[in-house]
C-alpha cells in the first residue's frame, strides 16, 4: 500500500501513458530484483533474442534508427554474460566466452555495416542457447530470490 501511495504520488504530473511506462518500469525492475540467477539469465537471453528480432525488422524496413538502437542493446547483453561468465567453472566455460566473443563482433559489424544476414546469423547462433537455458531452469529446483545486490550494468553479477 505505501509503495502504491509513493508511486502514485511521484506519477503526479505525468500522463496516464507516462504512468504506465513508469509503473511498467517499476514492475520490472521488481522482477529483476527479485529474480534468482537462473530467472535473471533466461530473462537476459530473452530480451537478447528480443532486440535481435526488433534490430531485423528494422533493417527489413530500413528503419536504421531503430536497428541501431537495438543492437546496441544486445551488444550490452552480450557484454553482461560475458563478464559475468565464469570460463573456470564448466568445460563448456571457454566455448561460450568464444561465442559471446564472437556474437559481439558479429553485432558490431552488422550495425556498421547494415547486414540483416549478420543479424539473422547471431539469432540462429543464440536462439538454441536460449531454448537450453529455459529447459536447464525448468529442471532446477524452485529456489528462493537472493536479496538484491550491486551487479553489472543491466543488474546480473
Amino acid at each position: 500500500m505505501t509503495m502504491m501511495m509513493s508511486m502514485t504520488a511521484g506519477n503526479a504530473g505525468l500522463s496516464q501513458g507516462q504512468r504506465s511506462q513508469a509503473q511498467l518500469s517499476q514492475y520490472t525492475r521488481d522482477a529483476v530484483l527479485s529474480a534468482t540467477p537462473v530467472r535473471l539469465l533466461t530473462m537476459l537471453y530473452d530480451r537478447l533474442l528480443l532486440d535481435l528480432r526488433r534490430a531485423e525488422a528494422a533493417h527489413g524496413a530500413q528503419e536504421w534508427p531503430a536497428a541501431t538502437e537495438n543492437l546496441l542493446h544486445a551488444q550490452a547483453i552480450v557484454a553482461e554474460l560475458s563478464t559475468s561468465l565464469n570460463v573456470d567453472a564448466w568445460d563448456g566455460g571457454e566455448g561460450l566466452m568464444a561465442l559471446y566473443n564472437y556474437v559481439s563482433t558479429a553485432l558490431i559489424n552488422a550495425n556498421i555495416h547494415r547486414d540483416i544476414e549478420g543479424v539473422r546469423e547471431c539469432i540462429g547462433l543464440l536462439e538454441p542457447l536460449r531454448q537450453t537455458w529455459h529447459e536447464a531452469a525448468s529442471l532446477m529446483p524452485a529456489q528462493v530470490a537472493p536479496v538484491a545486490s550491486a551487479g553489472g550494468t543491466l543488474g546480473f553479477a
